[in-house]
């Protein structure tokens, strides 16, 4: 599609000032690592407040397995800067443990050994760690330890207006939004093998990751296992994904909003044979939420989803369905360990250009074969995406990664300079150094990472141990600004009180809590006080 004259009216319209209101948050992963290089076994820092209630510290699958969350914010340097002042105030509090600066985790012994995330007495607090035994169950826990970044988007109101206007669509404002993102969501899985290529950061895993399991994983010390050629083992199929294969899995449909909540709809109210074998309450104990082919929403794997943001206990697909798609969420980010927060400027600012070149982008619906081109492009690219001469497969051909990288970055070339406003600006800029990484891979952090242990005799654990300690050394190194300081302790001390409301507030058992979660019927949010 020539995207020319469509910049150009936008541009005429004002876009790039509308475009300046654009909305970015980060989720930032990591795990906790004791000193001795495992994972820890520690509970939450009770200083760092209530992970169940906290808005910006929580955690995620493990006790062990801290997720950072930003707000929403125009301008990503402020978004980083906020990041970097979390991460202060976790040092603070983690002792002699340090945050692992890498995707793939540390030194793992065997799946009973990864503790799960507890939240609290209340049903909401059960509810979540039920589920996250359910996850361990049917997938093992050590796949759900794998850390990431999920970059979260969304387009300013002003630019949407201006942008229905330009596509001259009468639709309802909401429904056009929501429509618009469901084909910009499916464009970004047609070309999505593109950010683990430029981003990748996982191509090695400790050997206690794969635990014995048959791989045809590589051995570049007696304690890693890699591929030469890797960009992100993250992303490929060693990492968590849904069963498909195993026939336990399903595949949402993108064709629209209304069918993609219909789907996962489906697959949550389904029962799973496989999983009826496991139980759902066993005993006392629930090990899962339910049998069916997923328990909740939050199940389904996908490197990208269409968000909502969900009030009290409110299921995401009643979100979506009320109140249509709020943001788009990319999950497809690796820890990239040489950022002391995962994620760096020049990635968000060479994100937000892929969003608004794959919103602008014709998409029409995903058919079954571009369906499996897609996941097969997924899985080479994060095995072997800096393999000379890598095709991968496109409108029935197949086109080398090279060639189509190029397509894609000259087409983004207009989309960038409508961001800045005009040829010399920060999204230019970025993309000029993606285009460097594609003509030369030795540049991604993926190569950059094996180059290093290469040159430094390191296995995988050494690597990302020195690199952990140095980001911590820095964290400890930084003082925060007082006002921020007063402001993490206050919300420690709100979270710890809303959760005490939420257990408070409690009055019926958990049996009846969530089957009234699942018929919708949501107990009122308790107060503060």
């Amino acid at each position: 599609m020539d995207l020319e004259p469509v910049l150009d009216r936008l541009h005429r319209a004002g876009a790039s000032a509308a475009l300046r209101d654009n909305r970015i948050g980060l989720e930032k992963e990591s795990l906790r690592v004791a000193p001795d290089g495992c994972l820890a076994q520690t509970p939450h820092p009770p200083a760092l407040g209530s992970a169940l209630t906290h808005p910006h510290i929580t955690t995620d699958f493990s006790e062990a397995l801290i997720e950072l969350v930003t707000p929403a914010l125009t301008d990503p340097r402020a978004v980083l800067d906020f990041l970097s002042d979390i991460h202060v105030v976790v040092n603070r509090h983690l002792g002699d443990e340090r945050l692992w600066a890498t995707s793939m985790p540390c030194v793992i012994e065997g799946g009973s050994a990864i503790p799960l995330a507890r939240y609290g007495t209340s049903n909401a607090a059960t509810m979540k760690t039920v589920y996250r035994r359910g996850l361990g169950n049917r997938y093992g826990r050590v796949m759900q330890v794998i850390a990431g970044v999920h970059f979260n988007f969304s387009f300013a109101d002003a630019f949407w207006t201006l942008y229905q206007a330009e596509r001259d669509d009468r639709a309802e404002p909401g429904f056009f939004r929501s429509e618009a993102q469901m084909g910009m969501i499916r464009n970004l899985q047609r070309i999505g093998w593109l950010v683990p290529y430029l981003f990748g950061a996982s191509p090695a895993v400790c050997g206690s990751f794969v635990q014995g399991q048959e791989t045809d994983l590589e051995r570049f010390d007696p304690h890693t296992l890699y591929y030469p050629y890797a960009t992100s083992l993250r992303m490929g199929d060693i990492g968590y994904q849904n069963k498909q294969e195993e026939g336990t899995g399903m595949k949402a449909c993108y064709d629209s909003l209304d069918a993609y909540v219909r789907s996962l709809t489906w697959a949550i109210e389904t029962p799973c044979p496989q999983y009826e074998t496991i139980g759902v309450k066993v005993g006392d104990r629930y090990e899962q939420l339910n049998a069916n082919v997923l328990q909740i929403e939050n199940e389904y794997y996908s490197t990208v989803r269409p968000k909502q943001i969900t009030e009290w206990l409110e299921k995401p697909t009643h979100a979506l369905r009320r109140r249509g798609v709020r943001y788009i969420e990319l999950r497809s980010l690796d820890v990239n360990l040489f950022e002391p927060l995962g994620v760096g400027l020049e990635q968000l600012e060479f994100l937000e250009t892929l969003m608004l070149y794959c919103l602008l982008q014709d998409s029409p619906r995903i058919a079954t074969r571009e369906r499996r081109n897609i996941d097969e492009n997924q899985v080479l690219v994060a095995h072997r995406g800096r393999e000379p001469g890598l095709r991968l497969a496109r409108d029935r051909e197949a086109v080398e990664l090279r060639v189509w990288a190029h397509e894609i970055l000259d087409g983004m070339i207009g989309i960038a300079e409508l961001l800045d406003g005009g040829s010399d600006g920060p999204h230019v800029a970025s993309l000029r150094r993606q285009r460097e990484k594609i003509d030369h891979p030795d540049l991604t952090p993926s190569a950059r990472m094996l180059a290093e242990m290469r040159d430094r005799g390191e296995g995988f654990f050494a690597l990302a141990w020195r690199w952990s300690e140095t980001h911590r050394q820095a964290f400890q190194a930084t003082e925060l600004a007082p006002e921020q300081l007063a402001l993490f302790e206050r919300l420690a001390a709100e979270s710890i009180a809303r959760q005490q409301a939420i257990e408070a507030a409690d009055q019926v058992d958990f049996d009846t809590f969530l089957n009234d979660y699942f018929a919708a019927r949501v107990p009122a949010q308790p107060p503060m006080h």
